[in-house]
């Protein structure tokens, strides 16, 4: 399924958030040269006149405008660069997180086994002189430290009906 045809909200997040870069980008593009571009013609203008009163005028519209749009589009153009580094950000760290839960999964399963490779939640066990079988991670023994594993000669066990260690071998 893609993006675009997913249900929800968090596509329409996503698709926002690289308009409002691309966006940004652009404006910022286009008037930051544009600003430079007009401060030249006002200097332009300023310097090829003989009176000074078209000076100023040269001034004002030239150079004030000029600078203004130089800002405007340098701001832009960072607002555009951050925006792309908050997505780079969020990517990396659901990555990290995807990894993260990985992880610890693996590692969740590595702590279970032992070294033969047997995992020990599924050996089956009594919890003290009890007379039913139950696995070793059933959550109603699991806090007991008198756990014994179930041999040949512990006679008839019952199964927990809540873990079922038969359904595991």
């Amino acid at each position: 399924m893609s993006k675009s045809s997913g249900s929800g909200i968090a596509p329409l997040r996503d698709t926002y958030g690289q308009l409002l870069q691309v966006v940004l980008f652009w404006a910022g593009a286009i008037l930051l040269p544009l600003g430079l571009v007009v401060i030249v013609l006002g200097w332009y203008g300023a310097a090829n006149t003989p009176y000074q009163y078209d000076q100023l005028s040269y001034l004002v519209s030239g150079g004030l405008l000029g600078l203004g749009l130089t800002f405007t589009g340098g701001f832009l153009y960072f607002g555009a660069w951050l925006a792309r580094i908050a997505a780079d950000e969020r990517e990396s760290s659901k990555r990290l997180a995807d990894t993260l839960l990985l992880l610890a999964d693996v590692t969740s399963r590595a702590a279970a086994t032992d070294d033969r490779g047997v995992d020990l939640g599924a050996v089956p066990v009594t919890a003290g002189e009890g007379t039913t079988m139950h696995r070793r991670d059933c959550s109603l023994i699991a806090h007991r430290d008198d756990l014994r594993p179930v041999g040949e000669s512990n006679g008839h066990l019952t199964t927990c009906r809540v873990c079922r260690p038969a359904d595991v071998r």
